[in-house]
């Protein structure tokens, strides 16, 4: 029987990809044979993915600046017709913070959706183009959070982004279907990444204790995002389209 977590042959598209989960998931995809084209603000750091693949000659690294459209416009267009057709992308690129919603402002308001949701968009609406898609469809696979769902003080920013994220996809399963496309949502609970590492409750040992209490399973690691990934790409989801998987320990079950 024919592994269907199986990722050979799969070209798969990786934002994010320079650290944290994005990484984590580029080494997943590699183990299980997909080339990949790997996105992200920091050449440095992106060739430090490519390093740690088990085959680093199947991968493309391309820096970019998601934000910057016209740029991405331009650049992912050629990327893609040196890479060939895509069988999967997964958005894992983002920002985060903690921040009372007293000190919000419309601009901060502005460059959450910018950087979380209409950068993975834009970047999905180039992917999606004719004769940019296998023959066989393709999986997108969104980054979202456990703040989708749930609320938490000081997380308006980040969970108001999340949640557009998350109903937008949702809207796109429907519409790409016919397409053969997939959108499914990962929802992570707080894992331990460079990005988690630097947010203020870390700095904390009694606050860092309490979020991770919040964790029946305790706090996750990179790899336990990316194995979920991983799975909604690979054809053992071929029926998985419009939802949204959460992988956060335990966390949203309280």
């Amino acid at each position: 029987m024919q592994n269907p977590f199986n990722l050979e042959n799969k070209n798969i598209v990786i934002t994010g990809a320079s650290s944290g989960i994005g990484r984590a998931c580029a080494i997943g995809c590699s183990q299980l044979g997909a080339k990949l084209l790997l996105i992200g603000r920091q050449e440095a750091e992106l060739e430090k993915t490519k390093a740690m693949l088990p085959v680093p000659g199947l991968a493309t690294i391309l820096v970019l600046d998601l934000t910057q459209f016209e740029e991405v416009t331009t650049k992912v267009k050629a990327a893609i017709a040196g890479f060939g057709p895509i069988d999967g992308a997964i958005h894992a690129a983002g920002i985060s913070t903690t921040l009372p919603f007293r000190n919000s402002t419309v601009e901060k308001m502005d460059h959450f959706f910018k950087v979380n949701v209409a950068a993975a968009l834009h970047l999905t609406q180039l992917l999606i183009k004719p004769g940019s898609v296998a023959a066989n469809g393709a999986s997108i696979v969104f980054i979202t959070s456990v703040m989708s769902q749930v609320g938490e003080s000081a997380k308006v920013l980040y969970s108001m982004s999340k949640g557009a994220l998350l109903a937008a996809s949702r809207s796109m399963a429907i519409e790409l279907a016919p397409k053969k496309i997939r959108v499914n949502c990962i929802a992570p609970g707080v894992v331990d990444t460079p990005m988690s590492q630097q947010a203020y409750y870390s700095q904390n040992p009694e606050l860092k204790a309490h979020i991770t209490g919040l964790h029946p399973l305790g706090l996750g690691v990179p790899e336990d995002v990316a194995n979920a990934c991983i799975y909604l790409l690979s054809d053992a989801a071929r029926w998985v389209t419009g939802t949204q998987l959460m992988v956060d320990g335990g966390y949203t079950a309280r």
